[in-house]
This record gives structure tokens, sequence and C-alpha cells, in this order.
């Protein structure tokens, strides 16, 4: 059968529904600048861990949809991890490459796999336990297994997570999954997909290609499900190629990529329960990756978006018909191989054959954007913008933009040392070709490494007995949180409060924090996701994003676990840390409180308890607008320490063991716990 002969009849009613699709589609996934700083955010955030990395770290990168620039709802978390000084090898000969004493080596060997997949060989001594309990004797050598590998990296990181697949998944804090892949990196791009290579004429263009190449592939942990090594076998990942990919389409591609996406999830998988999760995501990448390197739409633009669309239905219906669906890659390996054939390939092709023969009507049974299909059938004559800047307003973008920005820095120096490095890999950055948003990102990764810098380099002099280097470190920390408040947000002023509250400068603190309360009352002001949108553009519609950032934007408080802050906050740190956690977040409005009612009790005896009051009022009666539902088990112990503190136990032991009950997203339940004896003994 020939699905691929029929073209969609293109006339101006078309082209109008097209547009508004278009336009629905720029809502739910995003315009090109929402996905622009979606990924140029994480770029940055992921080439400055990559290069301040050592060797024996082990390297962490964002992948999936959510890296490719989605936001859909439900849209699962995708961490690829891998050993840094651990490397996979195609040949013997590319082991020149690498200095053994710091490399762990490991030989790629297919030669008995089927396309795709392949057994890795430990070639050189690995001194890390999970890699050694992994390996299994054959013919005399030693192989890492893939099943015993998954098995001895689980982490476990959230509560009730299970292995699927290649992952450890499970639920995220606020809903939605993650999947979390420990892998093993190649420098070098696979044998058997050099046919990709030869195939890529018009798409993507040579310098993609170079790099995509460049950048080599990984090895996830599953076998082929009908492979010889059913327990040993390693699937060829080119998670890295796929980013590269997606991110050289243009915005209308990338929008019929998310349009798939929403009709496999509202349409197709909604058809029979026989054929639901027979397809995945990413048969609809890979069907969008062939027509677009194949040409087969001649105009990607939103006038002809939904004839792009059609084309990439039509050639997934022919696979399905055949039972074949090429990896981009690799084509000999069949991605329907072990799901789509017999019985439920039948009845698959059957139920997409009856929406085939609707024709684009069938798009109307997707919730997310019949609407936009009706109306525009129904009045054809009805302008329809499709220009961006007017679909997504100015206040919407900036708040895409500084979430992003404030979701991607997670930057936690270990010590002095490492906080140098950090600076001097951004100061080398500075001078690279970077984007506007690229800057931004910067500008705050700069702004958050001083402080921790600040923090770092002041505790490692205090109670020194050397005045003159503590005095030197306190003048070079101030100047340091000054600089960083002075190009970052409104919040990043709260780090100079807690430095002097710190350093016993009390009243000076609370001048700090006077300052911040009048900024937070501001009406145009953007906290976290919640803002007035009229009154931020009233305020500085138009204005440069240094200037938003510093007077109408405000986020909660990432404390790095390695160094001290409050010293009333030290157990909770180290209870975070010890849980694998790097920081500690606060809501900024909770912390503000705390630090004011720390300093009143230094300076005049009634005026603590009216910050205490304000704190009960915040954490006991807040609707998620200053405390976010993932951010009350530190709320709720805040609020019991500085009870206890007043000699108020029985308020602070109500506080612990609400502490308790709610998301451990900080994971300090131990040393809440701890908290509690304490009263119980006193």
């Amino acid at each position: 059968m020939d699905f691929l002969s029929e073209n969609v009849y293109i006339d101006a009613g078309f082209q109008h529904l097209c547009e508004s699709v278009f336009v629905r589609l720029c809502q739910i996934v995003g315009t090109s600048v929402q996905v622009a700083i979606r990924r140029e955010t994480k770029d940055i955030a992921e080439m400055v861990d990559r290069r301040v990395a050592d060797n024996d770290d082990i390297i962490k990168i964002e992948s999936g949809s959510r890296r490719e620039g989605f936001r859909l709802k439900g849209s699962d978390l995708d961490i690829m991890a891998w050993l840094n000084n651990h490397r996979v090898i195609w040949d013997m000969s590319q082991s020149e490459h690498y200095y053994t004493e710091n490399k762990t080596l490991i030989l790629s060997d297919s030669s008995e796999s089927p396309p795709g997949f392949t057994l890795l060989e430990l070639l050189t001594p690995t001194i890390y336990i999970e890699v050694q309990s992994a390996c299994v004797p054959m013919n005399d050598r030693l192989y890492i297994s893939s099943s015993l590998y998954r098995q001895q990296t689980q982490t476990h990181y959230f509560s009730g997570s299970i292995i699927h697949g290649p992952c450890e998944s499970g639920e995220v804090p606020g809903g939605g999954e993650y999947d979390f892949a420990r892998c093993f990196a190649c420098d070098f791009w696979p044998l058997s997909a050099s046919s990709w290579i030869d195939r890529c004429h018009s798409w993507p263009d040579r310098e993609v290609v170079n790099e995509i190449v460049r950048n080599g592939c990984h090895f996830v942990p599953i076998s082929h499900p009908l492979g010889l090594h059913e327990h040993e076998e390693w699937r060829i990942s080119f998670s890295l190629a796929e980013h590269k990919l997606v991110h050289s389409m243009n915005h209308c591609q990338f929008l019929t990529y998310g349009l798939l996406k929403i009709f496999l999830k509202e349409v197709i998988d909604k058809q029979s329960k026989e054929i639901n999760k027979l397809l995945c995501s990413y048969h609809m990448k890979t069907v969008i990756f062939w027509v677009i390197q194949q040409n087969a739409v001649p105009l990607w633009c939103p006038q002809n978006l939904l004839a792009g669309f059609w084309v990439c239905f039509k050639l997934l219906l022919k696979w399905v018909y055949e039972g074949v669906c090429p990896n981009f890659f690799i084509p000999e390996n069949n991605l329907f191989l072990s799901k789509v054939h017999g019985s439920a390939q039948r009845k698959l092709f059957l139920e997409l054959h009856g929406l085939y023969e609707k024709g684009l009507v069938c798009l109307l049974q997707s919730p997310s954007i019949k609407s936009y299909i009706t109306n525009a059938l129904y009045n054809p004559r009805l302008s329809i913008c499709t220009n961006e800047d007017r679909i997504i307003s100015e206040c919407d973008h900036d708040k895409e933009l500084f979430n992003e920005i404030y979701r991607n820095i997670s930057y936690s120096p270990k010590n002095l040392d490492h906080c140098i490095k950090y600076l001097h890999t951004i100061e080398l950055m500075i001078g690279e070709p970077l984007t506007q948003y690229q800057v931004l990102m910067l500008q705050r990764s700069t702004a958050e490494i001083l402080q921790s810098t600040a923090f770092t380099l002041h505790s490692m002099f205090t109670n020194t007995g050397l005045n003159k280097h503590m005095y030197i470190a306190d003048r070079m920390s101030y100047h340091m949180l000054k600089l960083a408040a002075k190009f970052g947000l409104i919040s990043d002023m709260m780090y100079i409060a807690m430095f002097y509250c710190k350093t016993f400068r009390y009243r000076e603190a609370l001048c700090i924090t006077e300052m911040i309360k009048v900024k937070l009352a501001q009406p145009g002001l953007m906290y976290m996701a919640h803002v007035d949108t009229e009154r931020y553009t009233e305020a500085v519609g138009g204005q440069s994003w240094s200037t938003k950032m510093r007077q109408a934007v405000a986020h909660d408080i990432t404390l790095n676990n390695h160094t001290c802050y409050i010293n009333e906050l030290t157990p909770e740190q180290q209870s975070t840390l010890q849980n694998k956690k790097v920081a500690l977040v606060i809501p900024l409005f909770v912390l503000l409180h705390f630090v004011e009612f720390l300093c009143y009790r230094h300076i005049d005896t009634t005026l603590p308890q009216t910050a205490l009051e304000e704190l009960h009022s915040l954490v006991h009666h807040d609707q998620g607008l200053f405390v976010d539902d993932m951010d009350r088990d530190i709320s709720w112990e805040i609020l019991g320490i500085c009870q206890q503190m007043t000699g108020n136990l029985q308020d602070a032991l109500y506080s612990y063991r609400q502490s308790l009950t709610q998301y451990p997203l900080n994971k300090i339940q131990n040393v809440t716990q701890m908290r509690i004896q304490d009263l119980h003994i006193t």
C-alpha cells in the first residue's frame, strides 16, 4: 500500500486552518522564543558543569522531551548520568587517546548482538564497586552486565521508584514522572551508524553533523528482547545527537513534532486498550526525523503546518502496515520488532487507518486543539495573527526566562578551590559567542557562585585568631555579595542580610531586610511563577532583562550545603547533604522573617515576637503564593526552631511534626526527629 502518494490540497481555507492550529500549538508547546530560552539556559548550565567536572565526578545531563524544549503537561524528567573517568571504545586503536592511569576503558563488542546493541568488555581495572559487581565472565573475558548494572546503580532518589527499561523510574514532586539512566559514554561515533552521515545531504547541515559525530554516543543498560545475551547487552543511545537534531529544526517543524506527541497521547492512545502504549513519543520523533531528511514536505511554515503533520502520519501508518520502524541512525534496528507485530500490529493498523480515512477531521478528537479547528472552520474569514510576539505577552516570555534560569542554576561548589574553578570557567565563557539568554544565564551563575564563595571564604577564617586575615576575608566577602546583588534579583539582597546576621551586625542586617520588604511590596513583583501581568508590564515593560531582574523579580533562596549561612540551620544543611542533596531551598519570605527574628533577639526583647507572628501567619495560612507546597518541610522546621528558641516548646513540637508530614523535598526528616527528641528531653 502506498500511503505517501496522496497530497493534502492546499487552498486558502486550509491555510487558515493551519494558522489557527499554529497559534494553538504556540500556546501549548511554546513560541520560538520560549523554546530557545528553555534550551539555551540549559545549554549554559550543563556547559559550566562539564567544564568544572573533575575526572572522578559523575556527569549528569537532562535528556528527553524537556531537554528538547517541551513543557507539555505530564512530560517526564529524563536524566542521563555516567562516570567521567570511564570511556567506551570501538576498537583497540582508540585506546591511544586516553591515559589509562586515570581512565577506565571498556571495549564495545557487537559481533553477536542485533543492530543497535552491543556487549561491553571491561579492559582496564575500575575502582567503582557498582561496575565491579556488575561484571560477569564470558569466554575468558570480563563483561559488564546491563541488568546487574541497573540493579547496582539504582538510587531510590524518590520513594516508590522502580526499574523500567534502562532507567530507574518514579514520580517527581509536584506531579509527573522521572527516568534516571546510568550509562557509559563513548567519544567516538559508531561504525554501524556511518550510513547516517552519508544520508545527511540536505538536513541537518554539515556543521551540525560534524558536531554530532564529535560528541559520540552513549550506552544504556537494556538488552535487545531477541538478543543472545538477555542480561548482558547494552543499547547504543543517540540522545545527544537527537537533541542536536531537534534543536536544528525550524519552529514549524518543532511544532509539528509537538502535534504528533499530542496526537499520540490524546487520539491514538485513546482508541482502544489493545493499542494503548504500543506507540511512544520516540516513534513520533523518528517519524519526523525521516520526513524532514527525505524532503517529503516542500515548505515548513504556519500556512502548511497540517500538511507536514499529515505526511508524518502517513509514514507512520506505512511503518505499522509493514511492521518496520527504522531507527534514524541505524536503520537496521527495527524499533517495532518486539511490540508492533502479530495481532497487536493488525489491531493498531486498523485503528490508525480508521483515523486516516477521516482525514484531518481526526484531529477533532484532540481536546487540546479541537476548539481552534472548529473556530477556523466556522469562521473562515476571521483574521488569524501568526506573529509570535502577539501570541505570548512580554510578561509571559519574561516569566519563562527567569523561571528557567532559576530552575537550571544549581551550582554547589564544595570548597574555595572549587569556587575559584567555577569563577574561572565562567570568566572564560564570557569571551565566547553567546546568545542574549545565555549571557543572562551566565550573569545569574556568576551571582550564585559569588555568594557561595563569599560565605565559604568567610567560614575559612572564622575563629582562626588571625585578625588581619579575618578582616580581609570579611571585606572581600561583603564586596562579592554586594556585586552579586548589584546585577542580581531582589532576593539576592537576602544573602547580604544573612552575612550581616552571621557576623553579628544585626542592625545592618535589618536595614537590608527592610529594603527587601519595600521592593517585595511592589505591585508589579514577579515572584517565582506569580505575577500580576498588567502591573508588571506597567512597572518594567520594555526595559532590559537586567533592569527587570534588579527591580521586579524575586525567587526562593538556595543555600549551598557545603558552607554555612545561618548557624541555626547547620543541622538541616548537614542532613540534606548526607541525603545527597547539595542545596537547601527556602522560601524567600520565610527566610526573611527568620533572619529578622534572629536579629531582633539581639536588639529588642519585644520585636522578635512580631517577626515570629508574621512567620507563624505565613506558614499556617499561605495558600501557595509565597510558600510553595514543595517547600513546606523547611518552612515548618524554621517556624519550629524560632518557637523553640523563645521557649514555646508545645508549639515547636507541633511545627516539627507538621514538617514531618510534608513532602520531604529537602530531606531533613532525620534532623527534625532529633529536634523532637531534644524537646522531649527538655
